[in-house]
């Protein structure tokens, strides 16, 4: 088992910038990835960024990249999602999630665990 708890959402304006954490415990070298996805009211769970936990290759939703960051510290544990330029549409709730697979890592269902989430608001 793996257990993952986001931390560091919050309320912000338009234009700031955040940075939320997935720390990961349990089994953690089983995991082959981490994901960051996010959720709106009312809409579909979204791709945001994956990064593979040995190497350090990272993928991005093609609408996020150049603002948003994904990395990760080994020694912590931790995946970090660094978001700048924040804009309201990017208010929702975003969760990190852990893989032991390669495949299919832009979808929800290739996750094997998942965090409670941590919500982001971004004020206009």
């Amino acid at each position: 088992q793996v257990q993952l708890v986001e931390s560091g959402g919050g309320l912000v304006q338009a234009g700031d910038s955040l940075r939320v954490s997935c720390a990961a415990s349990g089994r953690t070298s089983r995991m082959y990835a981490m994901g960051w996805f996010r959720q709106a009211p009312g809409k579909e769970r979204e791709f945001v960024a994956d990064i593979t936990w040995s190497g350090g290759y990272t993928r991005y939703s093609d609408s996020l990249k150049g603002r948003f960051t994904i990395s990760r510290d080994n020694g912590k544990n931790t995946v970090y999602l660094q978001m700048n330029t924040l804009k309201p549409e990017d208010t929702a709730v975003y969760y990190c999630a852990a893989a032991d697979k390669i495949v299919g890592l832009t979808r929800a269902t290739a996750y094997d665990y998942w965090g409670q989430g941590t919500q982001v608001t971004v004020s206009s």
